[in-house]
């Protein structure tokens, strides 16, 4: 069976800390929905009729964006995913994201508030896979430095 990713370890979670990013954040999400949401992992939020999984993310967005916007996050970009053009070819991701935060503290605050935390059952009832890669701008200017 494939290995799916719907939260960061205790070990990635650290390692993101480690790695010491100074300055802006931006956090590339490649995300797979559910055909139906599976609301099993937090029931008490789960909607009177079964919805599919992109609905459930909807509400999950609904409910993270002021949390968002108060910690200095901003959507950079949202679209529409699909197949690999240069990877597997049974692997797809349905929504592609980039979320910029002003640095990796404002990401971890915003992510540890008690309040966003309790509308997170949205994203795990929406997802089937998910990946987040953060990236931070390169200090090169735009040029390409490979080191031999």
């Amino acid at each position: 069976m494939k290995e799916i990713y719907i939260a960061p370890s205790q070990e990635a979670g650290r390692d993101f800390v480690l790695r010491g990013i100074k300055g802006p954040v931006v956090m590339l999400n490649l995300l797979r929905f559910r055909e139906t949401a599976d609301y099993s992992a937090s029931p008490e939020l789960e909607p009177e009729k079964p919805i599919s999984g992109k609905e459930a993310y909807q509400l999950y967005i609904d409910h993270t964006l002021p949390f968002l916007k108060v910690s200095g996050g901003e959507i950079m970009f949202l679209g529409e995913g699909g197949k690999y053009l240069i990877g597997p070819s049974d692997e797809r991701w349905d929504l592609v994201m980039l979320i910029k935060q002003k640095n990796v503290e404002s990401f971890l605050n915003f992510e540890s508030h008690k309040d966003y935390q309790k509308g997170i059952g949205h994203r795990t009832a929406a997802l089937e896979d998910s990946r987040l890669l953060p990236v931070e701008e390169s200090k090169e200017s735009g040029k390409l430095i490979f080191q031999q």
